[in-house]
């Protein structure tokens, strides 16, 4: 199959800055990332696809040599990196990702982590803990505000009586009888190019060269107990309607001193009675007295953090909106704010009295009240 080319993967044109092509690379890791697509064949090579082009187009002089050769000048060159698989890309791009592994500081960390709960960790023994969701559901004020949430949830926690070996004591163990003490195994294989040897984690003890010979009476050797505990997630200002973030070592202790799992949040953003959500900005629709949009008036308004007073213009026409600077929502992960958009109706009485009626009658003729004509 041809390859596609690396500007149109991006959704860039060919005298991108180098900020739109890490901006344009930037949503498509996201929308693409492992995490968020779980043994998605075809997500996980658009992800491989999408970091191949920002590789080349990152760098000017691999860029220039695309541009003027295509993909044909980037065979063979010892400049040119390729990716065999996500986790190379996240090693590769540390600047992007915030280091393989479990690092830091990218806009990637909140959302997915330097590391998902099977990428980077190192054995220690024990059997990894499994992850977790949770649905939290967030008010558009507490979206605008962020605030710090809690949150019981049932899992493993690791074992007090053992610290989470599964062992009565420190002499609760013994040597492996399958890796003697090695906590890996060696596999040899011939071949008619010569003698291959497999070097994988002892199954039996889990990669420790251990196993229990007196179980914890607590937990019964398992390292863990089932429970109830009680979980902080400090919300980010600015979230949307099924984003999340992972809370990682969160989730269901391992066995045996195996790593904990994580707890993926996923935001559920609720219908707010009176606003509605469009991207950062917030619409409030404001109903006036058909008086009021002629006079103008000054009235007073609810925002996501509490009230303030407007500005009605004499003569101000159904429909318009009116802007509240930085009233909206917070950016996620940047500076500033959206808007809050006052939108305005007229109000239309269903009921009048005689007298109301006697006056309406009176002025429904009157030119500056009358409709104009086409």
């Amino acid at each position: 199959m041809a390859k596609r080319d690396y500007y149109e993967i991006l959704g860039i044109e060919k005298n991108a800055s180098v900020d739109e092509i890490k901006k344009a690379y930037r949503k498509l890791a996201m929308q693409y990332h492992p995490d968020r697509n779980p043994n998605d064949k075809t997500a996980e090579e658009k992800f491989k696809e999408a970091a191949e082009a920002y590789e080349v187009l990152s760098n000017d002089e691999k860029r220039q040599k695309y541009d003027r050769f295509g993909h044909a000048g980037m065979r063979g060159g010892q400049d040119y990196h390729g990716f065999r698989d996500v986790n190379d890309i996240f090693s590769h791009f540390s600047d992007i990702f915030g280091g393989f592994g479990g690092g830091g500081g990218s806009i990637f960390d909140d959302f997915f982590g330097s590391s998902s709960s099977g990428r980077g960790r190192q054995r220690s023994g024990g059997v990894p803990g499994s992850d977790l969701k949770v649905t939290l559901k967030l008010t558009l004020e507490e979206i605008a505000t962020g605030s710090p949430k809690k949150i019981k949830i049932k899992k493993y926690n690791s074992c007090e009586t053992c610290k989470g070996t599964g062992a009565r004591s420190d002499s609760g163990f013994k040597t492996c009888s399958v890796c003697n003490g090695a906590g890996e195994v060696r596999q040899v294989s011939r071949s008619i190019f010569g003698q291959f040897v497999n070097i994988a984690p002892c199954n039996n003890c889990n990669g420790s060269g251990k196993v229990i010979s007196e179980p914890c009476k607590t937990c019964f050797g398992d390292g863990r107990i089932h429970g109830e505990s009680t979980i902080s997630i400090n919300v980010p200002p600015g979230v949307t309607d099924n984003s999340y973030m992972t809370l990682r070592g969160e989730g269901n202790a391992g066995k045996n001193g195996g790593p904990a799992g994580d707890i993926i949040v996923i935001f559920r953003e609720e219908e707010h009675s009176y606003f509605k959500r469009d991207g950062d900005n917030v619409i409030y629709e404001l109903f006036l007295s058909f008086p009021e949009a002629v006079f103008g008036s000054e009235v007073e308004v609810p925002t996501l953090t509490g009230r303030a007073k407007i500005k009605i213009e004499p003569g101000t026409q159904a429909g318009k909106y009116l802007k509240m600077r930085e009233k909206g929502i917070p950016h996620l992960n940047s500076h500033g704010a959206g808007d809050q958009l006052v939108k305005i109706n007229i109000h239309v009485p269903k009921k009048v009295t005689s007298r109301e009626k006697e006056i309406l009658k009176e002025l429904q003729d009157s030119p500056n009240i009358k409709v104009p004509e086409e």
